[in-house]
């Protein structure tokens, strides 16, 4: 690694309409380094990678950018990108219903006078798959691999335009623990055959463990920048430079509150939608009371979010057995509708795709779920309906302009609050929140944990499914545990620990008696 920077960026300031979104940022990338920007969701850190990518065009913020000792001028992706920068965004941009090798050559296209050689394609996209450690055929479709082999993809597609900036943005949000760990090898392989990489990640453990050096953030400045080769960087240094304060405690104060019985599943049952002889959860039995907080813990593919998704109205699953019960009597909820109506609620883990429309206001998602309540004589009343988002944004500490302001411009966070706000105005008894704080930084977290705590005390029943053990330790009261569709354990908050709900998760449930 040399000391020289392949990368300058010397006072960047971009402005939106009435936030700052950079204030005279200066940041330098050491050739042949895995440098990490970590930051509060709104801080500037994808704006800042948008501004170096071209997404941003010049002349649309001020200061300078100068890459391999040259000033740059990017106007767009396709700019950058010929000058060896590549950035990965959060949202993969791939087309799921074309091969792998198709993706990967996209824009790239391996022509002759206009006529593809699917022979060189399929060649060069196997090269580059071997090289990423992707071991399915060219031709296979993207839909029809995991979201770990979809991020690998988009590194292949990098590498086929011959990279010497590599920018991820937060490439781990959506995997589970053995692809997170196969992807940042493959990062650090990338560092060591001369390949720059810069990564944005909320998941601290992971960049202490990979970067070489790390600049954080906040409020749109730099704050510092730490190099692990000064001494060893500790997570509460960089939460503390990320909110401003130490953080005493990652979870709020939590006094168990359980009261009557709320939700209670009995033998639930749900095969594949598809593969319809496949037990997707099998003969499911658990319990939540008015007040409490439970867990639902699993690794990817265990049918956590399968189970949530069938009990909300049979949004997933086929051939749905079993009883559900609310208050303690039975019900049925085939329909989304009905779910709410009988006062359940899920928040989806998907917040972009299934729980928020991006291109409406924070208004217009905050009351979408009740509308009903808005309503007179079929008419929404629109002063009703602002005041009851005002209401929800004070409520949630939403973070906005103005309720008017579009989803889409918020940080992820933000993002976060306005979807569980949705659900929160239909009053609910049961509230099902599939990983609420995916994708969000330590502070932003604290305020979904506290908002959870609030609603727990007035006698909500929260079922929390999440892949990080340590937060459902934290803030739940018992977490059942599931393993190839079955319930595994049932384990109180004072007997959880990481290696015990592992073992419960990792069971082999045909050995089980």
């Amino acid at each position: 690694m040399q000391d020289t920077p392949i990368l300058s960026m010397e006072s960047i300031s971009m402005e939106f309409p009435g936030v700052k979104a950079l204030s005279n940022v200066t940041f330098k990338v050491r050739q042949g380094a895995i440098h990490a920007i970590c930051g509060e969701n709104g801080a500037g850190k994808s704006t800042l990678m948008k501004v170096l990518s071209g997404v941003h065009p010049h002349g649309s913020y001020s200061g300078d950018i100068t890459f391999q000792s040259s000033p740059c001028h990017f106007r767009s992706l396709r700019d950058s990108e010929r000058r060896g920068i590549v950035i990965i965004h959060q949202e993969l941009a791939l087309i799921p219903f074309l091969s792998i090798a198709e993706n990967i050559f996209l824009g790239n296209e391996q022509a002759r006078a206009g006529v593809i050689d699917w022979s060189k394609v399929q060649q060069r996209a196997g090269g580059l798959m071997r090289r990423v450690g992707l071991n399915e055929h060219p031709m296979t479709r993207i839909v029809d691999i995991g979201v770990g082999k979809q991020q690998l993809v988009e590194i292949a597609k990098a590498l086929a335009k011959r990279v010497e900036l590599l920018i991820l943005d937060e490439p781990t949000a959506a995997l589970n623990d053995e692809d997170s760990a196969h992807l940042l090898g493959l990062v650090q392989q990338l560092r060591d055959q001369g390949v720059t990489c810069v990564i944005i990640s909320h998941k601290l453990s992971e960049i202490i463990g990979i970067a070489d050096s790390i600049t954080v953030l906040r409020d749109g400045e730099v704050v510092e920048t730490l190099h692990a080769a000064d001494g060893p960087i500790t997570e509460e240094r960089l939460i503390k430079d990320m909110v401003g304060r130490e953080l005493s405690s990652r979870f709020p104060d939590h006094v168990s509150n359980a009261g009557e019985e709320a939700f209670r599943l009995a033998d639930w049952t749900v095969y594949h939608p598809i593969d319809t002889e496949r037990k997707v959860v099998d003969g499911a039995n658990l319990v939540v009371r008015g007040g409490e907080v439970v867990g639902l813990a699993g690794l990817m593919g265990s049918g956590r979010t399968e189970m949530a998704m069938s009990v909300f109205g049979r949004s997933y699953g086929t051939k749905i057995s079993g009883q559900l019960y609310l208050g303690g009597k039975p019900a049925e909820t085939k329909r989304v509708s009905d779910a709410v109506a009988q006062g359940i609620a899920y928040v989806s883990e998907d917040r972009k795709r299934y729980g928020l429309n991006l291109i409406q206001s924070v208004r217009e998602n905050m009351t979408v779920a009740a509308l009903r309540n808005l309503a007179k004589g079929g008419v929404i009343e629109a002063a009703a309906e602002a005041a009851a988002a005002e209401r929800l944004r004070r409520e949630l500490t939403v973070k906005t302009p103005s309720v008017e302001a579009p989803v889409l411009k918020l940080s992820g966070g933000n993002q976060q609050k306005v979807s569980l706000a949705k659900w929160v105005y239909t009053d609910p008894d049961v509230l099902i929140l599939d990983e609420p704080t995916r994708g969000i930084d330590v502070g932003a977290k604290f305020e979904i944990y506290t908002i959870i705590n609030r609603l727990a005390q007035q006698g909500k029943a929260v079922i929390v499914i999440s892949s990080e053990l340590p937060e459902l330790i934290g803030i739940c009261d018992r977490i059942y545990t599931i393993s190839e569709g079955r319930i595994t354990g049932d384990v109180a908050r004072a007997d959880a620990t990481q290696e015990h709900l592992m073992k419960l998760m990792t069971i082999e449930t045909k050995d089980q008696v």
